[in-house]
């Protein structure tokens, strides 16, 4: 699915151009191919990433794999020295992801790690709001995914936490992302409550049923005393509002919705409540389903691929969330507050 919104907002921008599709299984290979026909697309088709370098030397690729191949597949990419963009969660295992950053920060090429999230319109907005100060400085970071339940992959891979990482790491290393990025800050105490209470539980696969959690609430500490909280339920499909984010300051309250596309301001001196429309071009909107993040970002990271600009999205982010999901599935797991050190590195229980 990610592989094929990559496709739809690579044709949106400027001067790029899809030369190759790596994938093992046929079906989806066939899917690419239909797709690119419908999007004038021209490009050729491999089973495996060896025999597409063996024939061509592209300037990037996107890693859309499933996420238990990450850290093997974008280590074989940087043999070949081409740009990446390495599509979340940047790994599954905290020490995997620890030494994909090593290698990451001695890569001469653009080593980019995908979080749309950053970049849907109204969230961009959002935050460009907090960070001029808007609010003050932001005491209380909110935020809330009330949504569908995971979909259907190939191979159903996404239904066990060995292969994704868990649902903190796989779902929501996007938040994690979104606070750090927003705040400015670290995380230094991670506490969180979880579980697998609806989804799944009548499902079996090679005798084993599904281990993946559909809710929880994380409580996420920031070194300059930030509290933030995620509260996610995977069994909400009728929510009128799949995401709201909300920063609470000395001044004030900012809050996103998406789908509204929303952007509301209510000041402490009740001078009145302001909400903003934030647009997004109807043809990104209709490339994916990431409220147009998908072109943004692709149109940044070819940017940063002509030298335009610096990479936005670095290996230390997609490191960082990583460590924060499994930090909070360990919190769970274990009922223990979970301690962050990030700069001795070490990450262990309160």
């Amino acid at each position: 699915m990610m592989g094929r919104e990559h496709m739809q907002n690579i044709a949106l921008v400027d001067d790029a151009e899809l030369i190759a599709i790596v994938d093992p299984d046929l079906g989806s290979r066939e899917e690419a191919e239909a797709l690119g026909k419908t999007l004038g697309q021209e490009f050729q088709l491999f089973e495996n990433a060896d025999a597409m370098f063996a024939d061509m030397k592209p300037d990037a690729v996107i890693v859309a794999s499933p996420n238990f191949t990450h850290f093997e597949v974008a280590r074989r990419a940087m043999a070949h020295d081409v740009a990446i963009l390495l599509e979340k969660p940047f790994c599954t295992d905290t020490d995997d992801a620890a030494e994909l950053e090593q290698m990451a920060g001695d890569y001469p090429h653009v080593f980019w790690v995908g979080m749309e999230y950053r970049y849907m319109p109204p969230i961009t907005r959002f935050i460009d709001r907090v960070q001029a100060g808007e609010t003050g400085a932001a005491k209380m970071l909110y935020i809330r995914e009330h949504r569908f339940p995971f979909l259907a992959k190939v191979g159903d891979w996404n239904r066990f936490n060995r292969n994704t990482g868990g649902t903190l790491v796989e779902k929501c290393c996007h938040f994690f992302d979104l606070m750090r990025h927003t705040l400015q800050d670290e995380p230094v105490r991670i506490f969180a409550s979880g579980g697998q209470d609806v989804n799944h539980l009548d499902e079996s696969y090679d005798g084993k049923v599904p281990d993946i959690l559909d809710n929880a609430y994380v409580v996420i500490d920031f070194a300059k005393g930030t509290r933030a909280v995620l509260d996610l339920c995977m069994f909400a499909e009728g929510a009128e509002q799949q995401e709201e984010i909300y920063a609470l300051g000395p001044i004030g309250r900012l809050d996103v919705a998406i789908p509204a596309a929303t952007v509301t301001w209510s000041p402490r001196d009740k001078s009145g409540v302001v909400t903003e429309d934030v647009a997004t071009p109807s043809d990104a909107l209709a490339a994916g389903d990431h409220h147009g993040a998908t072109y943004f970002q692709l149109r940044d990271f070819h940017a940063a691929l002509a030298g335009e600009t610096q990479p936005k999205v670095s290996a230390i982010d997609g490191l960082r969330a990583v460590q924060m999901g499994a930090a909070a599935q360990q919190s769970i797991a274990t009922g223990l507050p979970v301690q962050l050190d990030f700069k001795s590195g070490g990450v262990g229980n309160g």
